[in-house]
């Protein structure tokens, strides 16, 4: 079985939840095939993101691109309350041209080494302000109520970017992310389409095969396998979706071989690859 699995499924171009946990809950290592945006309201909550730890505070804003293995854990029993984005890349795509892209905060992020954005007076800031607004706009049922959902929508992305444009923002360090398996994990996405090894990790880091295995299983919750599969699957899919050739999409992700490819898609996504342009 997977250490790990894909949570949540998205038919629409977004949507945002309010969520408040008042008793302590343990959540799993997983995934989304949708960009996510986490906005935490209250909680003592570290939150772990491809083998990056986060001490948060309230109103960061937690950036995780499609794909990215996360997990937030409750440090105490205080509440837990946050205000979440479920958002489709292509639906960000779709409203970009070459003088802006939606997506931006999303790039800057990976290009910072950080997934968590420090607003200093976010409370007081116009995205809060639209945030607030298309929260309430979910429990209204005015005239043309989804039209107007989505235009507060695109109003928080550009907010959202523009503040990550600005110099007054902070990209948050990860505060206990273990050198080595930030490493190892950058060297897999790097090498996602090679041939790799549990041998030639091991002597890529000097580190023994047993050790590594534990220890990449200890520091990040799954196993090195089952990583690199569903790295490979998302990219598959992603090819597919842009007009490659479900075999070529194969062998050009990293799979060796068909069979093993449409085995472990079908296990993941519940559906044969020929259908991938069809999922979120």
């Amino acid at each position: 079985m997977n250490d790990f699995q894909k949570l949540g499924y998205l038919e629409d171009d977004f949507k945002i939840f309010h969520i408040l946990d008042k008793e302590r809950k343990e959540f799993s290592f997983h995934y989304h095939d949708f960009n996510k945006i986490m906005i935490l309201l209250k909680g003592n909550i570290n939150y772990s993101i491809e083998g990056k730890n986060y001490l948060l505070k309230p109103y960061d804003i937690v950036l995780v691109n499609a794909g990215e293995i996360h997990r937030p854990t409750i440090l105490d029993n205080s509440e837990y309350e946050r205000i979440i984005f479920y958002i489709s890349p292509q639906f960000l795509d779709a409203y970009s041209s070459e003088n802006y892209c939606l997506s931006y905060c999303f790039t800057r992020a990976k290009e910072e080494h950080s997934n968590v954005l420090r607003i200093h007076s976010i409370d007081k800031s116009k995205l809060y302000q639209v945030c607030q607004e298309l929260e309430h706009s979910f429990s209204d049922h005015a005239f043309a109520k989804e039209l107007y959902q989505k235009i507060l929508f695109l109003e928080f992305m550009i907010q959202l970017n523009r503040t990550a444009i600005s110099n007054h923002i902070n990209y948050l360090d990860s505060n206990k992310g273990n050198p080595k398996i930030l490493q190892i994990i950058d060297f897999i996405n790097e090498h996602l389409t090679e041939d790799i090894t549990i041998d030639r990790l091991s002597e890529e880091f000097f580190i023994s095969r047993y050790y590594l295995m534990h220890f990449f299983k200890e520091q990040t919750g799954y196993t090195i396998g089952n990583y690199i599969t569903e790295k490979r699957l998302l990219l598959a899919k992603n090819l597919v979706q842009n007009g490659m050739p479900i075999t070529q999409a194969c062998y050009q992700s990293g799979f060796k071989n068909y069979s093993t490819f449409s085995r472990a898609f079908k296990k993941t996504y519940n559906t044969v690859p020929k259908n991938a342009q069809y999922l979120d």
